[in-house]
Order: structure tokens, then sequence, then C-alpha cells
């Protein structure tokens, strides 16, 4: 069975959970090919998987080779494993372990990593990922990857999820959309949302811009936004240094947008002194209201 012949059959399983960008109507799964709604708006499976919701056509700089980066430090590092243990230990804590499926979106998911390693580190058959970027690049690499969760090219301000349909919603160094993250989830569901703290990525910024500072009372603000959608059960600090080589590095640097502001000629030999990277972050943990 082809990964797009899968990819038919994972959505058609849980085809309640989409809707119609356009009309908002349900879809349904048509000649195994595509999603079709009952103004006949038509959604093909793309042959890797992933099925393209935009409406409109978007610019971005996040390209393939940033993508890969990501990939790479992620799958193949150590730097992010703490922050994936801890919100898979959230969701394990926090969600009813009878539930099934326990339905788990990824807003902004990139090329799918995150999503993956955390579904990984849950270790159980009852969570089922969805993972929407609105980035075409970042969605085909997640689909080639990791052909067991459900990938779409999508907008969160006119999203294809239908409402209350996911238990948790995770959104890891993205922007949100506090307002579509309470139309999708069910009563009581759970939000993970993870935002840099002040000595974030530290070293780059030095490297990169000469100085460390940064706003420290960014967090603060969007603490408060937070509780301003959601109940604030907790607020989870990780704060931590991984030594990196050379190579991993430089992944870093090419997956942030740190480096595209910066006015240095050469961006390589500015990060050749660097052996560790500060991981600080805060990652917020509510409920739906």
């Amino acid at each position: 069975m082809n990964n797009k012949t899968k990819s038919v059959n994972r959505f058609r399983d849980m085809i309640e959970v989409f809707r119609c960008p356009h009309c908002k109507g349900s879809l349904k799964v048509v000649d195994e090919k595509s999603l079709k709604c009952a103004n006949k708006h038509t959604f093909d499976f793309a042959k890797q998987g992933y099925v393209n919701f935009m409406t409109r056509s978007t610019n971005s700089h996040y390209d393939q080779s940033l993508f890969e980066a990501r990939q790479n430090i992620i799958m193949e590092s150590e730097l992010y494993t703490p922050i994936h243990k801890e919100i898979s230990k959230v969701i394990n804590t926090y969600m009813n372990s009878t539930i099934y499926p326990l339905l788990l979106f990824d807003a902004g998911c990139g090329e799918g990593s995150h999503l993956q390693k955390i579904l990984n580190e849950c270790n159980t058959s009852a969570l089922k990922g969805v993972g929407l970027d609105i980035s075409k690049e970042g969605i085909i690499m997640a689909a080639k990857k990791y052909k067991e969760q459900s990938w779409i090219v999508g907008d969160l301000a006119n999203s294809p999820i239908a409402a209350q349909t996911f238990h948790v919603v995770l959104n890891i160094l993205s922007p949100s959309n506090y307002k579509e993250f309470k139309r999708i989830l069910v009563p009581d569901g759970l939000v993970i949302k993870v935002v840099p703290r002040p000595n974030y990525l530290k070293e780059l910024r030095k490297a990169l811009y000469g100085d460390t500072e940064n706003n420290s009372n960014k967090n603060v603000e969007i603490v408060e936004l937070f509780k301003k959608h959601f109940y604030l059960k907790e607020v989870i600090n990780l704060s931590y240094q991984q030594t990196l080589d050379q190579k991993e590095v430089n992944n870093v640097m090419h997956m942030t947008p740190l480096s595209w502001n910066s006015k240095k000629t050469d961006v390589g030999a500015s990060i050749n002194s660097i052996s560790e990277i500060t991981v600080d972050l805060d990652i917020l943990v509510g409920f739906k209201k």
C-alpha cells in the first residue's frame, strides 16, 4: 500500500475533524483521491499523502533548506529532547487515558519533527497526530518522513478543522490563533504553547548581533494574553545548555530567522566559535474555559 492510499484511509477514519475552508461544510473522500464537500469544493491527496487546503497564495522565507536543518537538529541531536519529554509528560498527566482516539493537533508544525518526537515519547497507539502548516515545503517533508500522521497545508486564519474535534493543541515556537484553538478544542481540551525566554539561543544572537539582550517583559505579556483565553494550569520553565558540534550549530542557525536580519557579511565565520547552545523556554499548559 503506497503512502497516498494510507493517507486516504487515515483521513477517512477521522473525516469528521475536517471541514471545507471555503464554505465550512463537511467533507467526504471521493474516488480514493480527493476530499470534497457538498458544494463541490475539492482537495486532492498529493502523492506524498498530504492535503493542501490553502485558499490563497503565500510567500515565505521558510524554504526546503531551513526545514532540512530543522529536521536534522530535532531528530539527530538532543537539543530539544527535554522539551519533547516534558510535553509528553504533560499529555500523559492531564489527558484521560481511556479516550480513543486521542487527537492531537500541531498548529504550525513545520516539517513535523516536534510532533513526531512527542508522539514517540508518549508511546501510545491511542494518540493520533495531525500537523498543519502554511508552508507547503514543510508539509511535503513531513509527509515523506512521518507516514503514520496526517499532514495538511492550511491557514489557521481559515482553518480546515471542524469545531470541538481535538483533545490537545500544540503550538511550539510558532504564532498562535487563540480564537481558533478554542473553536477546535473539545470541552476541557488541553493547549500546550511553547514560547522562548530571554536566553533562548543567546549564543547565536551574540555571534550575529553582538549582544544577548532580549525583551524579558515579553513573556509576561504572552502569559497574560494566554490567561485571557485559557485556564492556565501551569508554566514549566526549561533552561539548559547543550553541547553541539559545528554541523549541529550550523543547523540551528539555518533553522531560525536570526540570520536573516544580521548585517554580518560572513554569518558562517561568526558562529565558528560556538560549541554550546542555550535553550530557555516556557511551556504554558492550559485548558479550554
